[in-house]
């Protein structure tokens, strides 16, 4: 563990982001999947069923500062790989298939294993003030984008 703590700044942030990511990616690439197409499943799995498709690109795109027409291509993509489809009756709607929630679980348990142990022992004090500065920031950056 690193002993001396650098100032928080978007370097550092930036460098945990992107080396917490490669870990996840790993277990992504494992499976067959993509970071958008993990994110975009996650999305659906949290929607509790389904989610509209505009929600759906709206809250992607969003979230990560995409232009929607990679989140519709995402879409596509795992609808081809018959991870998501449309609800019965409900066209404009999106859910899992079995499959699709089959590979959230898989990769939701061991992203989650992966955060035990990248935030193992660190005080629940420390991760609540990061927590805080983190949202603090995104919010400003997000307030920026919208006035831009």
């Amino acid at each position: 563990m690193t002993t001396t703590a650098p100032t928080v700044d978007g370097r550092v942030v930036a460098l945990a982001h992107y080396a917490s990511r490669a870990l996840v990616e790993n277990v992504l690439t494992a499976h067959g999947a993509t970071f958008h197409q993990s994110v975009v499943i996650r999305a659906v799995a949290l929607a509790a069923g389904s989610t509209s498709r505009d929600e759906l690109v709206a809250d992607v795109s969003g979230s990560l500062k995409v232009d929607e027409s990679l989140v519709h291509g995402v879409i596509e993509e795992l609808t081809a790989a018959k991870l998501l489809d449309e609800t019965p009756g409900q066209p404009s709607r999106i859910r899992l298939t079995d499959a699709g929630r089959e590979l959230y679980e898989k990769t939701s348990t061991e992203g989650a294993e992966i955060a035990d142990r990248l935030y193992a022992g660190i005080p629940a004090d420390e991760l609540a003030v990061a927590g805080r500065v983190l949202t603090l920031v995104t919010e400003r950056a997000n307030a920026e984008l919208a006035g831009a």
